[in-house]
Formats: C-alpha cells, structure tokens, sequence
C-alpha cells in the first residue's frame, strides 16, 4: 500500500506556470512507475503524465507535451509535476498515481492507488 499527498497547486493566470509535488510512503517507491491524472468539473479522469521506475523514461498527454514535465527524486520519495505555458483548459484536479509495475504509466488503467488532488486553476 503506497500513501500520497499531492501539493503545489492553486490559482495562475494563462501562460503561467506551477509546480506540482508528490510525497509518497508506505512502499518501496523506487521499483515503481509513477505519474499525474486529472479530472475537470463533470469530465472523466484523464492521464497526464508518467515516469518509469528509475527515469528518465517518461510518457505524456498530447496536448500537454512540450509544456509539462514529469520527474521523480527516488531519494527524497519525490514525483514532480512541472507546468509551464499553463491554459484555462488545464483547469483542473490533479492527482499523483502510484503505478501497477515498474514500467511508465501511459493511461489510466496503469494506476494502481493516488492521492486525494490538488487544485489547478487556469484563469484566461
């Protein structure tokens, strides 16, 4: 059972940036892939981003690449969430996931447990 806690996030105006932090616990977070979720006011869960095990290898939303990046410090039980060139569509909860194996997480059936979110706000 992996815990995580999720903070960073809050309210930016568009072309901002933000970073978001994950705290995990419980397990041996270094042996799994990790990544970032999101979910909008009435839209399903959508993946955003993921990162295997060890790094550097990393899998990213469409629409987010080239603006997002995923990284982990397997030292501090770290994953990172960094945002730049932010858009009002980016508004929403963002969730840190644990993944199911070792390997990147690339949607939403790789994730095995996550947190409780942090709120993102995109104003125009």
């Amino acid at each position: 059972q992996v815990q995580l806690v999720e903070s960073g996030g809050g309210l930016v105006q568009a072309g901002g940036s933000l970073r978001l932090s994950c705290t995990a616990s419980g397990r041996t977070f270094s042996l799994y892939g990790m990544g970032w979720f999101r979910q909008a006011p009435g839209k399903e869960r959508e993946f955003v981003a993921g990162v295997r095990f060890t790094g550097p290898s990393t899998y990213y939303l469409d629409s987010v690449k080239g603006r997002f990046t995923i990284s982990r410090d397997n030292s501090k039980n770290m994953v990172y969430l960094q945002m730049n060139s932010l858009k009002p569509e980016d508004t929403a909860v963002y969730y840190c996931a644990a993944g199911k194996g070792s390997y990147v997480p690339q949607s939403m059936a790789d994730f095995g447990s996550w947190g409780q979110g942090t709120q993102v706000t995109v104003s125009s």
